[in-house]
């Protein structure tokens, strides 16, 4: 079973103990609740650049050169 360690800062002396079934239910859902803010994240930094390979297209379709278009992202 899982455990966390105690650690009492004044004595030094670490505990180590099993974890409670709600400490075991808070990890599981901070589990599930970090899986999808990354899911999310991932999603919005494809669509960014997705976005912004496609404004160079754009660019470049307009006749700019690489070096240009490269100025314009600074």
């Amino acid at each position: 079973m899982p455990t966390k360690v105690i650690v009492d800062c004044s004595t030094g002396v670490t505990t180590e103990v099993e974890l409670t079934a709600e400490e075991l239910a808070q990890r599981e859902a901070d589990a599930v609740a970090f899986a999808e803010q990354k899911a999310l994240d991932d999603a919005a930094a494809e669509a960014k650049a997705e976005a912004k390979a496609s404004a160079e297209a754009k660019l470049a379709a307009l006749g700019l050169t690489a070096d240009e278009i490269a100025a314009l992202s600074k």
